[in-house]
């Protein structure tokens, strides 16, 4: 079977045996996860969890499991190597920041869409009614249903205490 890490015939090491400066087993536990020519991955989970402690792990797991379990740790220590202090916590609660004003600014949009259409429909009614019938206690009624709407004050968010983006550079 050939492995994904190497290239059939080449005793290239994987990114973890170069890196640690050691030959390269046939039965590598890092080959099939650190190739070769993907040297910044391991060198960024050797950084933040250590190469002793990565193999026990990935030995530890079901082989199924390990490109998953390989993965997270890749994302975990490229988060930790761009925040040392919060790591993969940082990059999550940036994202719920963001989704708390996206939240306010779709909720302050809807108010607006509602009260635009409570508006039209109160537009239109009145050009219903007729001036024979301007005097009748429904059109009173609707006259002051309108006017209670429009008292509403609409709320106006300042966006500009949120801070910058994550995404931005």
């Amino acid at each position: 079977m050939k492995e994904i890490g190497r290239k059939q015939g080449a005793a290239s090491p994987c990114a973890a045996c170069k890196l640690l400066r050691r030959r390269c087993a046939q039965d590598c536990v890092f080959a099939p996860y650190f190739p070769a020519d993907e040297p910044h991955k391991f060198a960024n989970v050797h950084k933040v969890f250590g190469a002793s402690n990565v193999s026990k792990m990935l030995q530890e797991l079901p082989e199924h499991q390990r490109g998953d379990a390989v993965s997270s740790m890749v994302y975990e220590a490229n988060a930790r190597v761009r925040d040392p202090v919060y790591g993969c916590v940082g990059a999550i609660s940036s994202l719920q920041q963001q989704v708390d004003v996206l939240q306010t600014q779709l909720a302050v949009a809807q108010a607006e869409a509602v009260h635009l259409r409570v508006r039209q429909t109160a537009t239109s009614s009145s050009l219903w009614n007729s001036p024979t019938n301007s005097g009748s206690p429904s059109s009173k009624i609707m006259e002051s249903q309108a006017n209670s709407i429009f008292e509403m004050d609409m709320v106006v968010v300042d966006h500009t205490s949120y801070g910058d983006s994550m995404w931005s550079c």
